[in-house]
């Protein structure tokens, strides 16, 4: 079993996960994830809410939860069976980042099964401010692309998408330098956008407090950007370039 650090787990984690992988099969189950502030400062639960919201990170069951069991793509921690290390190898080492990511594509890709399960949650700590967060998805973005390298598997929609914006973004401003008429493209991806970040960080805001709203505005922005910068600097070193990795070059990693 993988337990990381920035958690807290129940009583009957360990029992509970390898009893559904006694009854299902699978090869890997895994809980959901309640993501709790790490503070009491309205930033920490700012955070804490765009780490579980669908228009923050996506269709990532483990993170915004299920009602039912269901086969997926990753889960955060995991309870292996034994075998599958000797079937498929470890976790690759030369990533500082999304190690799971890599081991579970690596498993799904020979044939492995990976169950959520949502009767069994571990609450994770988030980062408390948004330099933090910053830093630890541009890390991810950044290691994405090595994991895409070495898998050599298509990514999940949800993981293109913010590079796929910043790209946009890069591109739309770009060409409205040349051409006028291409200024309406470029106002109307900013525009677009504004309106989704505005109109999730209201929905939370009206259920929770007012003061979610210029939280979430910002937490929103903060994700999407510093991930899809990190991706589209993995994709120009490790694709593109070719850039060998050694563990701990270059990127300081935030704890």
């Amino acid at each position: 079993m993988r337990m990381d650090a920035h958690s807290h787990y129940p009583p009957n984690y360990v029992s509970g996960l390898v009893a559904w992988q006694e009854k299902t099969g699978a090869d890997n189950v895994g809980g959901v994830w309640t993501t709790l502030p790490a503070s009491d400062t309205w930033m920490a639960q700012a955070i804490a809410v765009g780490l579980s919201h669908p228009f923050g990170v996506g269709n990532a069951h483990f993170r915004i939860g299920v009602r039912e069991p269901r086969w997926v793509d990753t889960v955060p921690l995991g309870c292996y069976r034994r075998e599958v290390f000797d079937r498929i190898g470890v976790f690759d080492e030369e990533l500082i980042r999304n190690q799971d990511n890599e081991f579970n594509l690596r498993l799904i890709r020979q044939g492995g099964k990976i169950l959520l399960v949502p009767d069994i949650a571990s609450c994770y700590y988030a980062r408390d401010s948004l330099t933090k967060l910053a830093q630890m998805y541009y890390q991810y973005g950044y290691f994405k692309p090595l994991v895409l390298r070495k898998v050599r598997a298509i990514l999940t929609v949800r993981q293109i998408i913010p590079p796929m914006f910043i790209l946009a973004l890069i591109g739309s401003g770009a060409m409205a330098l040349f051409f006028p008429a291409m200024r309406m493209l470029a106002a109307s991806v900013v525009l677009l956008y504004l309106i989704g970040v505005v109109g999730c960080s209201s929905t939370v805001a009206i259920k929770r407090g007012l003061r979610y709203a210029p939280a979430l505005s910002t937490v929103f922005p903060v994700l999407h950007v510093s991930y899809g910068v990190g991706f589209l600097r993995g994709v120009a070193e490790f694709l593109i370039r070719g850039q060998k990795r050694t563990v701990g070059a270059e990127i300081p990693i935030s704890r």
